[in-house]
């Protein structure tokens, strides 16, 4: 083994869940910084016994963060939320644990701190998302001089919470709205393409303490990703162009439902601007890798969704 200890909070979340394995197979030991330690079980198994270890953290409490970077040679932040609900809001998570955390890291003698922040983050967007994403990073790099920040698009994966949800959504739903008829463009990424980035920069000192726009190959409209869908499940649904104003007022009314909402106002105003990389930043192929296309992944795990749970076809042949 390396002997090198990488502290990952929010490890177990979607992009932590396909990077963990790398990092151990690298040699790496991992510390999984998590609210809830067994939620990191399995991933446990992803090293030789006692490389990969789960802590509970709570990303709001100085000490409890402390605690997790003590030691640490190398830090990741992959915190965030993709809408608010009650303490988990994203002043906390995207901004206040942004600096709090990078604070920690250099004060523990960590080497590398990587933040994990999203594509489009600029503090005069319409989205609070977006604006803490600006702010969170800004103060990450504030307090950890030479951090490296990643902004990747729209992230997907045989878990996602993307083309998954869509999926189930279209594949119920005679008819889907589309805000402004669903214009906005998107770059998306393949999460083993990002976990992978994430690993050559942490072992490329050359590539590190830079903003980087991690994206895919290829830009489509929001409209198009929702054919996308269609064509791979198999499925029809009437994609309904209706104003951005309405989805909002839709939205107000979803987020009063109990449970995680299907919509909120807040990424309506997401969806008013486009998500793709701006260029000026470096991307996959700046360090070595070809991004995956969406044809090459998606449509594999999106049978799922086909009737009969994609069974049919393997069963007429």
């Amino acid at each position: 083994m390396s002997g090198h200890l990488i502290t990952i909070f929010g490890g177990s979340g979607f992009i932590g869940r396909h990077l963990v394995g790398r990092l151990a197979a690298k040699g790496y030991q991992v510390r999984l910084a998590v609210r809830d330690p067994e939620s990191a079980a399995q991933l446990m198994t992803q090293g030789v016994v006692g490389q990969i270890a789960g802590v509970k953290t709570n990303v709001r409490d100085q000490r409890s963060v402390d605690r997790a970077v003590a030691g640490a040679d190398i830090v990741i932040n992959l915190v965030g939320v993709l809408y608010e609900k009650g303490a988990q809001n994203f002043g906390r998570l995207h901004v206040d644990a942004a600096e709090r955390i990078a604070a920690a890291a250099k004060a523990a003698g960590a080497t590398q701190l990587i933040h994990m922040s999203a594509l489009g983050a600029r503090k005069d967007h319409e989205a609070a998302y977006a604006r803490s994403k600006a702010v969170g990073e800004e103060l990450a790099a504030k307090e950890f001089p030479g951090a490296t920040i990643l902004r990747p698009s729209v992230v997907f994966g045989c878990d996602d919470d993307f083309f998954n949800r869509f999926a189930t959504i279209l594949s119920l739903a005679p008819v889907f709205p589309l805000a402004d008829g669903g214009k906005t463009k998107m770059q998306p990424i393949w999460v083993e393409d990002l976990a992978d980035a994430i690993v050559r920069i942490i072992e490329t000192p050359s590539q590190q303490g830079k903003i980087w726009e991690l994206t895919g190959p290829d830009v489509y409209s929001f409209k198009e990703l929702m054919e996308k869908v269609l064509e791979f499940t198999g499925r029809k649904c009437v994609l309904l162009p209706v104003p951005s104003a309405i989805m909002s007022v839709m939205a107000g009314f979803m987020a009063l439902a109990p449970g995680r909402p299907q919509l909120t106002s807040d990424q309506v105003k997401m969806l008013q601007e486009d998500n793709v990389a701006s260029g000026n930043f470096p991307n996959l192929e700046d360090i070595g890798i070809q991004p995956n296309t969406i044809d090459a992944v998606v449509p594999e795990y999106l049978r799922r969704y086909r009737r009969g749970g994609g069974l049919n076809s393997i069963a007429a042949q």
